[in-house]
């Protein structure tokens, strides 16, 4: 049983005020004039949404999923009272919206700031029998007061069918921002990329991924905002007027349900809080967090309700979330000088200790809790107060003493949610609105006019805050300070390097050859279809399907003082990686994507290392950059005076000054521009291009011959690795012609030589393009790479697994035994020494190029020197570098 303190005896007093045969009680009675005049509406919903007559226990029950915001849960009703009081009249607004239907799902009630208007979203009935991309859709929905007319917004039933519609919010100037599985931009942005149009699936490639939306007050002019690959969600409309809202980050693996900021626009996105907070110590046991709808107090302060990992456990923990002071539970933003943690049990009255645990408490469980918008310090609730299971008779909590509540074995009974109205101020409760046995009130509002109306924030306009030929090519910019800049520390700085990047930015102390970073990829990623559109296989993605999959937007190089400035496509998911002069990522890979508008440029002071809980992604959280840029009027030291910067310029920008705003290249092309030849020699130009390569270029490398935003590099392991292997390399003597050698891969790297005699493939490894006798879905050389596999041996003229004797930790040789332990023997009486296979471990890593050094040892050593040219080396390390997938493209192969 759990712990109960001295709150035990507050609530049981409180129990003990109520009659021993009464479930419900109202403590206040007397006539509040705020309540009087303002209506009240509620969603009540059947606890089982599909009754099995003939058993009971496999009766489905209402899940609430925030994974899967579309679940549908059929039994809610919407009902709206004229005041709080309990015996106020109650109205059904949703009773004949479908005939004599029921079975209706409802959510996410949001009312107006004048408190005339509320919007939610409503699910019609299912359709028997009919497929799941047929059945209805989640659609918005208006009430508004003075005509007491519920009505869906859009009016066309196309339109309003074309996605899942969830969670709408007003704006100050009356649009309406919500949820959708539209993906309106996004799908017209797959049909430029050359792809079928679809709805995309989230990362997990469960449900149809959630993206913001606005829309007018008469639900024209829809409108996507965000572009993640798996949701973004629950917006929350700030008094401060910017959204807030709540984003899945799934890019590579669940980094859990986020709180991310954002102007109504779109713009200055950003993460804001949550990334190292899903596991948090509430009473002695640690509890996993997901940040989904957040709500904002009068007082500015933000409430959420937590939940449990259980869907049907249906009670809520109400805290408060200190997201101005704070990006995580325990990490201060810096500069803000706040200490313990941003998350804090609301302070409620002394009788309340809400949680979803699922042990009996005197408290009750909480539902919901939404403040009244105002000073009041009062809330609805959806309260189930506290009752047990005693000889088949349901019994409140306060007919027993503390004593027995501790010490007695009692059965919870099924949970009964119902309004309350609390008043935190003189610790009273007073009953709204009743519910029945196996229902329950989830959601409430009061229609009232806020004393915190939002204030308005207009769109970003082009030509101010926008760049205008940016917007115009569908375009943004991304401006890094510094490379060099890990959270605030500059990480070249060394006692043997004392200046850091200072000294990396002069040209005449450091050449090029000896900066660590040399260029930025940027990575998109591709939106998975659903199956009715491309039925993708596992095998598909190769390896590994952590990464799904990844399409290269270009790259760019970096300027000596760590500052990188390139125009990057807006309005899609975007992740960096920082290269070496190879080409290969030397930090680890991003963890989420950005997305920016058309014109924006995205300011970031650095990079982040993985383990670091230092604040990220937010820049009014972080440290000042390391790289405090340009004195101004002059050159950079002892660089070149063909760029003068302006005071504050990072080398990225002095260069863009001068020379234009950088774009995106297929190839890796670097050429010095720093360098004061009157000073210090210049550095030699660097280019890895496609064009040298006598193999396929990737899809799409053709596009950057004349760049557009719609641009991209598709590597198909069958098309554009596996002809690497098989190109023909012979070494011809330059005087007689004559062939020397043959250093076509695939010539040692076979089961069979240039005479069709069995051989063991040279290093174990064999790089055929035959179907792999694993997976006949790959080729052979694809398995051979990037899985581990045995050794082979020729026995007359056959190929079979090599044996060698297991021996044991003395290194004595280990024998065959019987059941017994009896050692057994052959027939002429020896011992039998037990054999095992050789492993040949993998020589690839979907990790990245730099996980699979063995490989480019090989490539480097005397043997393999030069067989495969720079620019195909630079190929095989942006395939490693973005996972090492099979396709890369989900539409191929053809079918």
């Amino acid at each position: 049983m759990p712990q109960f303190g001295s709150k035990v005896i507050l609530i049981l007093a409180l129990f003990l005020l109520f009659g021993c045969d009464t479930e419900t009680a109202i403590r206040d009675e007397q006539p509040d004039p705020i309540l009087v005049e303002y209506p009240v509406v509620f969603i009540e919903r059947s606890i089982i949404t599909q009754r099995d007559e003939d058993d009971q226990e496999n009766s489905e029950v209402a899940r609430f999923n925030p994974y899967n915001p579309t679940q549908f849960n059929a039994g809610a009703h919407l009902f709206i009272k004229n005041n709080a009081f309990a015996d106020s009249p109650v109205t059904n607004l949703t009773q004949s919206l479908f005939g004599d239907e029921q079975g209706i799902d409802i959510r996410d009630i949001s009312v107006s700031d004048d408190g005339q208007e509320l919007l939610l979203s409503i699910r019609a009935p299912e359709i028997e029998g009919a497929d799941e991309d047929e059945q209805p859709h989640w659609n918005i929905w208006r009430y508004q007061h003075a005509t007491k007319i519920l009505e869906r917004l859009i009016v066309s039933d196309q339109i309003a069918e074309q996605g899942d519609d969830l969670m709408p919010s007003f704006l100050p100037d009356g649009r309406i921002i919500f949820a959708s599985t539209r993906q309106r931009l996004s799908r017209a942005i797959l049909l430029d990329e050359g792809k079928p149009q679809y709805t995309a699936l989230d990362e997990s490639r469960n449900n149809e991924t959630f993206n913001l939306h606005v829309m007018n007050p008469d639900g024209t002019g829809i409108e996507q905002l965000t572009f993640n690959l798996s949701h973004d969600f629950y917006p929350l409309v700030l008094q401060d007027g910017r959204v807030l809202y709540s984003r899945w980050d799934a890019m590579g693996g669940n980094h859990g349900i986020n709180l991310y900021r954002m102007n109504p626009d779109g713009t200055d996105n950003q993460l804001v809080f949550g990334w190292h907070s899903h596991q948090i110590l509430f009473d002695e046991q640690s509890a996993r967090i997901e940040y989904i709808k957040p709500q904002q107090l009068p007082s500015g302060e933000l409430l959420m309700l937590l939940s449990s990992q259980n869907e049907t456990l249906y009670q809520k923990r109400p805290v408060t979330l200190n997201i101005n002071d704070f990006t995580d539970n325990t990490q201060a933003a810096v500069g803000s000088g706040a200490a313990g943690n941003a998350i804090q049990d609301l302070s409620l009255n002394d009788s309340f200790d809400f949680n979803f645990s699922s042990e009996l408490s005197v408290t009750g469980r909480l539902n919901h809790l939404t403040p009244l918008p105002d000073s009041s310090n009062r809330y609805l609730m959806s309260w189930d107060v506290c009752r047990v299971i005693v000889e088949e008779q349901i019994r409140g909590c306060g007919q027993f003493t503390e004593q027995e509540l501790i010490e007695g074995e009692f059965e919870l009974a099924d949970p009964l949610y119902e309004l309350w109205l609390l008043n935190n101020g003189d610790n009273t409760q007073q009953l709204v609105a009743a519910s029945s046995e196996g229902n329950m009130i989830t959601e409430a509002f009061v229609m009232q006019p806020t004393e915190q109306p939002k204030n308005f924030i207009a769109d970003k306009t082009i030509g101010n805050e926008l760049d205008a030929q940016l917007h115009e090519e569908l375009a943004a910019a991304i401006h890094i300070r510094s490379v060099y800049d890990f959270d605030g520390q500059d990480v070249t700085a060394s006692t043997n390097n004392p200046q850091g990047v200072a000294r990396l930015s002069d040209p005449s102390l450091t050449p090029a050859a000896n900066l660590p970073a040399r260029f930025l990829r940027i990575v998109r990623g591709v939106p998975m279809p659903p199956d009715d559109v491309r039925d993708i296989n596992n095998t598909d993605f190769g390896r590994s399907s952590n990464q799904l999959m990844r399409e290269i937007i270009g790259y760019a190089p970096i300027q000596p003082d760590g500052s990188v400035k390139v125009k990057v496509p807006a309005n899609i998911p975007l992740a960096l990686s920082v290269l070496d002069a190879n080409g290969q990522r030397i930090t680890g890979r991003h963890r989420q994507w950005l997305t920016l508008r058309p014109g924006e440029t995205l300011e970031c002071n650095g990079c982040h290392t993985a383990n670091s809980q230092l604040p990220h992604g937010r820049i009014d959280a972080q440290a000042q950059s390391i790289n405090e840029g340009a004195l101004g009027g002059e050159a950079f030291p002892n660089a070149s005076e063909d760029i003068i910067p302006v005071q504050g310029q990072t080398m990225a920008q002095a260069d863009e000054m001068v020379n234009g705003l950088m774009g995106l290249s297929a190839d890796i092309r670097y050429q010095d521009k720093w360098t004061n030849p009157a000073i210090s020699v210049v550095n030699p130009a660097l280019e890895y291009s496609y064009d040298n390569m006598v193999t396929p270029a990737p899809e799409g490398s053709e596009c950057f011959n004349s760049w557009t935003t719609y641009c991209r590099l598709k590597i198909n392991y069958p098309d554009h690795i596996q002809p690497l292997w098989e190109a023909a390399r012979p070494v011809i003597d330059e005087t007689t012609q004559e062939l020397i050698a043959d250093n076509t891969c695939t010539g040692c790297h076979n089961i069979v030589d240039a005479d069709g005699v069995t051989q063991v493939p040279a290093g174990q490894l064999e790089l055929t393009s035959t179907p792999s006798s694993d997976q006949a879905a790959h080729f052979t050389s694809y398995r051979e790479l990037m899985f581990n596999d045995v050794e082979l041996e020729e026995v007359d003229g056959i190929l079979v697994d090599r044996l060698v004797e297991v021996l044991d930790e003395n290194g004595d040789v280990v024998f065959e035994v019987d059941s017994d332990g009896e050692l057994i023997l052959d027939a002429q009486g020896n011992l039998i020494p037990v054999l095992t296979t050789v492993g040949v471990p993998a020589i690839l890593s979907t990790a990245g190029a730099r996980a699979s050094d063995r490989f480019f040892e090989v490539i480097n050593n005397t043997t393999h020197q030069n067989m495969l040219s720079l620019d195909e080396l630079k190929l095989i390390n942006e395939w490693l570098d973005i996972g090492g997938q099979y396709y890369n493209n989900p539409f191929y192969p053809q079918d």
